[in-house]
């Protein structure tokens, strides 16, 4: 199942001929949520955004992947990003937020 924009632009996990994929990298509680460390995933086009990706790893993988994206950070190349608007990079990784200093 596919989460749209209203741009049009699409996170799927079918695969897509000729999509560009993002790899998705999973940390701590993240990682215990989708059950992977690592996964690649198609991307339809450049304009799929963070906001898109949560909504699809929420529906993928359900109550607590939820709690890890609700207050955790996405890192687009490397980049912390908080804005759902920000376009996917060629890497994402999904933190969990931390607690300490």
């Amino acid at each position: 199942m596919a989460e749209t924009s209203a741009a049009g632009a699409s996170v799927t996990e079918a695969s897509v001929a000729g999509a560009a994929t993002v790899t998705v990298r999973y940390f701590a509680a993240a990682a215990e949520a989708a059950g992977v460390e690592e996964e690649t995933l198609p991307r339809v086009d450049a304009g799929a955004t963070v906001g898109e990706l949560r909504e699809l790893l929420v529906e993928r993988y359900g109550a607590a992947m939820a709690r890890v994206v609700e207050n955790g950070s996405f890192l687009v190349d490397g980049v912390v990003r908080r804005d759902a608007a920000t376009p996917l990079g060629a890497s994402v990784d999904v933190l969990p937020p931390f607690a300490g200093g």
